[in-house]
């Protein structure tokens, strides 16, 4: 089980009962690994490198509560950047009560997030179970954030951005693949182009290119 977690919660219950929960999972709890702001947090990464202790688990809120003194990282979103801009390999789990699943997608695939835990009635046991999910190198999406909404989950790969960007671009998919192979990237034929688009479609319950192309940018995936 991770040895060193970081928690950031502004809110002071919740930041206790989380603390709680990382005791009964028997990871050693220190009052230093447990901050209120982003900036603070982004500190206590930074010192944990320099003294050859690095954390292994960020555990973070998204949205902060405006506060003196003012803060450079904002909210979670902020904060998971610069910490994987420092330290790459750095697991991260989000827990809060913002997010629909199409936007906690997005945090999968940019900001390369490990697992994601919406704040309710059960949260206690989904946070323990995206830890012990996320230390066995899987990624975890609660299943309470899948019933919140009735939309579809798909992670988009390297592959299927290039295909989605060369559609909006006007590219017949018979011409994709002399792109596909400039762009180095594999398979790039017509076959697997279209093969791609109709699993695209059908995981997110969409009929057409249009529709998809019209969902993608409505999410900032491309």
């Amino acid at each position: 089980m991770f040895q060193k977690v970081l928690i950031v919660e502004d809110h002071q219950s919740m930041n206790y009962s989380m603390q709680r929960t990382l005791e009964d999972l028997g990871i050693p709890n220190d009052i230093r690994n447990s901050v209120y702001y982003c900036d603070d947090a982004l500190a206590r990464i930074k010192k944990a490198i320099n003294e050859d202790r690095p954390y292994e688990l960020l555990i973070t809120d998204l949205s902060f509560v405006e506060d003196f003194p003012k803060q450079a990282l904002k909210d979670g979103k902020a904060l998971i950047k610069a910490a994987k801009g420092i330290q790459p390999d750095l697991k991260v789990v989000v827990f809060s009560s913002e997010g629909r699943l199409p936007e906690a997608q997005i945090l999968f695939e940019e900001l390369q997030i490990d697992g994601f835990v919406p704040k309710g009635r059960g949260d206690t046991q989904d946070l323990i179970l995206a830890i012990q999910t996320v230390y066995e190198n899987r990624k975890y999406i609660s299943v309470h954030l899948k019933k919140t909404i009735n939309e579809k989950v798909y992670f988009f790969d390297v592959l299927d951005k290039a295909i989605l960007n060369l559609l909006i671009k006007g590219i017949p998919q018979k011409q994709m693949k002399a792109h596909l192979v400039a762009m180095d990237i594999k398979p790039n034929g017509l076959s697997s182009t279209e093969k791609r688009l109709k699993t695209i479609r059908e995981a997110l319950d969409l009929q057409s290119n249009e529709q998809l192309i019209a969902y993608c940018k409505d999410l900032g995936i491309i």
